[in-house]
């Protein structure tokens, strides 16, 4: 199952096309020109363009009052779902909360004094709105809207709404464990769209759904589209494409421990990408056996994504040694990148650019997407060299603040007037002549 590679055998176009994975660019032009089309038509038509959309592509037909998930459906999802996956979702949202907390106790507001009577700062609080996308249609992701809403309402965003596909061909039912979620967290305006639409609809607002000025969550292709698209319209968004993963291995790493991890990531969807970077050619050999063993026994629509993610669009690439695997690493930026080596506390300290780093094989990628607390909503397709993940910082902003005595305007009243008089800006240094030489004239 394992496509094998060679990096120093690898030519820049089959370079190019590892580091284009799930990039707006690599995807089909067809795609792209009917989700701008999609997106304008929300724009355009509201509530009309989102129920068309709704039935053309999840088959469900409703009309805008029903849009909205009622409090009676919300306060049902509780009694729907079994107290396992209830006690499960609790300690999801428990370990999350603790992880952002952490975060949130490191970016209050603060004020400084860098010289006599000149103080600096910021006044941190959270955006005005946001919309956080959960996917869902085919497949249902609590564990998602659990990753994007906690860090939300501990930010203290005070106009949070949830956007999540129906099941598709229904009656415009969504599975009980996301409203439960949502429920936990305190969230009460949920709404039932599909996706694409719904990502316009919560950027544009419509007769039923809000407007909002940022639009957070992980989806499809598409729906990583349709964020991409609203970010002309002056609204915030995050591109968070199809799923992709790297192991970094040595020859210390089990071989099954090894395959169940890459399987883990490869059934994600056809449209992910998984790598493992080696420089033991035995270990992907074992490994693919291994793979081979164990997806005999994952269902037919996984098992053929793992044959993707695994195949086509990832595969095991061959390396020098560790300090190429690396390089390579870092080359890639992964969305998630686990370190199956001997001394992985010593490697991760290498590896600058990945949305996560998971240490050892103890740590599996599995719980990294539930239970460990921190994000799993991740940059992809290399954006993990510029951002990070969805935390309690993406819901909150900054006011910078300032404040002058008038004995430390004096001080740096000198240097702006030569500034101001550099640039060409004569009202700028007036502005301070006006205070601190009031004698003397102005300039025109």
């Amino acid at each position: 199952m394992l496509r094998r590679l060679t990096w120093s055998s690898l030519s820049s176009e089959e370079r190019r096309a590892i580091a284009e994975r799930g990039t707006p660019g690599a995807l089909p032009e067809e795609l792209r020109s009917s989700i701008r089309e999609l997106v304008l038509d929300v724009h355009q038509r509201g509530d009309r363009a989102v129920c068309a959309a709704l039935e053309r592509y999840d088959g469900v037909r409703l009309e805008p009052a029903e849009l909205r998930i009622t409090a009676e459906e919300l306060d049902a999802a509780t009694t729907a779902i079994d107290a396992e996956l209830h006690g499960a979702i609790v300690a999801m949202i428990a370990n999350i909360t603790r992880f952002n907390e952490e975060l949130l106790e490191r970016r209050r507001s603060w004020t400084a004094e860098i010289a006599p009577g000149h103080t600096v700062g910021e006044r941190v609080g959270p955006v005005a709105s946001a919309a956080v996308f959960c996917p869902s249609g085919k497949a249902s992701y609590p564990s998602v809207l659990a990753q994007v809403a906690t860090p939300a309402v501990l930010a203290g965003v005070p106009e949070l709404t949830v956007i999540v596909p129906p099941e598709p061909g229904g009656s415009g039912a969504v599975d009980a464990a996301v409203l439960v979620v949502a429920r936990e967290l305190g969230i009460d305006r949920v709404y039932r769209v599909n996706g694409p639409a719904g990502v316009a609809a919560a950027a544009f607002g419509t007769e039923s759904i809000p407007r909002h000025g940022l639009v957070v969550g992980p989806g499809s292709p598409a729906v990583a589209l349709a964020q991409l698209e609203v970010r002309g319209h002056g609204v915030d968004s995050v591109y968070l494409g199809p799923t992709e993963s790297l192991v970094i291995a040595d020859s210390s790493a089990d071989v099954d421990l090894l395959a169940a991890d890459l399987l883990n990531e490869a059934e994600h969807g056809p449209d992910s990408t998984v790598v493992l970077l080696t420089p033991d050619r035995r270990l992907i050999d074992a490994t693919d056996r291994a793979i081979e063993d164990q997806a005999s026994s994952l269902p037919g629509p996984r098992r053929s994504a793992a044959s993707s993610a695994l195949g086509v669009n990832g595969g095991a690439i061959l390396v020098e040694d560790l300090d190429e695997a690396v390089a390579v690493a870092n080359w890639f930026a992964a969305e998630h990148c686990q370190l199956a080596v001997a001394d992985p506390w010593a490697l991760a300290d290498r590896i600058d650019h990945a949305g996560e780093l998971l240490l050892g094989q103890a740590t599996p990628f599995s719980v990294g997407n539930f239970l460990l607390g921190g994000p799993a909503a991740l940059p992809t397709g290399g954006f993990a060299r510029q951002s990070g993940g969805v935390t309690v910082e993406r819901f909150l902003k900054s006011s910078a603040i300032g404040h002058l005595t008038p004995e430390a305007l004096a001080a740096v009243g000198g240097h702006t007037i030569a500034l101001a008089d550099h640039e060409g800006f004569p009202a700028h240094g007036n502005a301070i002549r006006r205070r601190i030489q009031p004698d003397q004239p102005v300039r025109p």
